[in-house]
């Protein structure tokens, strides 16, 4: 990122997200054929929030498609077994409903794949249902194979950043599953961009955008399980179904990568038997609509325990306890998530002479990352946690809380962080 783009990426500060209620998807959706540059994405798909398709080109030097797949495009069970024979692995059912998801068990690799096997001679059938090797963490459990790497466009990565940080969990999965395999209708984790890589196999995606999915609830207020369903044309259980647009229908051929935009709702089907690698990431652009989905989150638990809200005194304190149950952080946690952040970036332009030359004179000793997307663009990351943190604090239901597991002063962060990014004016 340059100086120019900086200058005008910081307006987002201050732009409303698009309302996308009334959006009517073409048929088309952008095609990356060859190699682009990081700006051209950070303008045309990041920025806007719009899906967009990367060719097998950007794949085709990763070490899992040459290795997970056979000479006829079909996974190398052999070669897979060889390197994950014993590894615990999580596995849905496609079959089966639990809440608006799949059930999952855990099972022995070596045991997914005999049961992938039997499923193909079987004639993609079993009487143990449709599984779906789902969200394995392989990357973490087995960081020395170097299976594939993240593209740039990708790379700006607070979510994966943090959790590395804390040494628990990440956000980077791999996917396996048979011909027929499938994901309901969903969100991602904290409305987060994602990316999705076929190694192999080829997937169908359904995808709405942002504010469509509220025509896609039951009677009751809650999400389609199948967006496919006969029963959404009921309009006694499904009252505004009629009201939603067309899915964005994407088909995904092997070796693609797919760009899902923040907030954007899919359903996703393997067409064939399909290996996958998804990542899950926000960061800058995409800050807002993070903090904007746990105060919506906040707001819903408020709602389901109002009734006891005069009989604690720490019912504010319990709301964040569930939320973090619900959905994997709470007010607290996300304040020290933007302060790894920014103490990241505060340090990178530290080490800059300067605080704005350009990233190849930048001794970093953080990330080869932030090396090379450039002082510009951590000066842009800061600017968001700015904003991202004033807003926090002028928050009502976080002036309510008591925050002794915050260990630094974030009035003190605020100043810092504006100190910096002035120095790169």
């Amino acid at each position: 990122m340059d100086r120019e783009m900086f200058n005008n990426c910081c307006s987002l500060v201050k732009m409303p997200r698009q309302c996308w209620l009334h959006y009517q998807p073409s048929h088309f959706v952008d095609y990356m054929e060859r190699a682009t540059t990081y700006g051209k994405f950070f303008k045309n798909y990041l920025l806007p929030n719009l899906p967009c398709i990367f060719s097998k080109k950007f794949t085709e030097d990763w070490s899992c498609r040459r290795h997970w797949v056979t000479e006829d495009g079909k996974p190398n069970f052999q070669k897979l077994l060889q390197e994950f024979e014993d590894a615990p692995v999580p596995v849905a059912n496609c079959n089966a409903k639990e809440y608006n998801a799949n059930p999952k068990q855990i099972m022995a690799f070596r045991e997914f794949i005999q049961y992938w096997r039997e499923y193909i001679q079987n004639g993609h059938s079993s009487p143990k249902g449709c599984l779906y090797l789902k969200d394995w963490h392989m990357q973490r459990m087995f960081p020395e194979h170097n299976a594939y790497k993240t593209p740039v466009y990708f790379s700006s990565d607070w979510l994966n950043e943090y959790w590395d940080t804390m040494e628990v969990d990440d956000y980077r999965f791999v996917y396996m599953g048979p011909k027929g395999s499938w994901t309901p209708f969903h969100a991602d984790v904290f409305r987060s961009y994602s990316w999705s890589a076929n190694i192999c196999g080829r997937k169908k995606w359904l995808l709405y955008p942002p504010g469509q999915e509220e025509f896609l609830r039951d009677c009751h207020g809650n999400l389609a399980y199948d967006v496919t369903a006969a029963v959404l044309k009921d309009k006694g259980q499904y009252p505004h179904f009629e009201d939603a647009c067309e899915p964005l229908e994407i088909i995904q051929e092997a070796g693609e990568i797919i760009f899902i935009p923040s907030g954007w709702h899919h359903q996703v089907y393997n067409l064939e038997d399909t290996i996958s690698i998804n990542h899950n990431w926000l960061n800058g652009c995409n800050i807002d609509v993070m903090w904007q989905f746990l105060q919506e989150e906040l707001r819903s638990v408020q709602k389901e325990i109002e009734e006891w809200r005069d009989t604690m005194d720490t019912w504010h304190q319990h709301c964040q306890v569930i939320m973090k149950s619900c959905t994997g952080i709470d007010y607290v946690e996300f304040i020290s998530f933007l302060r790894t952040v920014a103490s990241n970036r505060i340090s990178f332009l530290s080490s800059c002479p300067g605080g704005g030359g350009g990233s190849g004179s930048c001794v970093s000793v953080l990330s080869e990352t932030l090396g090379v997307l450039g002082p510009h663009h951590a000066a842009f990351d800061l600017q968001r946690v700015l904003h991202t943190l004033e807003d926090i604090l002028n928050n009502e239901d976080f002036k309510l809380l008591q925050t002794p597991a915050l260990d630094f002063n974030p009035e003190d962060l605020l100043q810092e962080i504006r100190e910096t990014v002035h120095s790169v004016h």
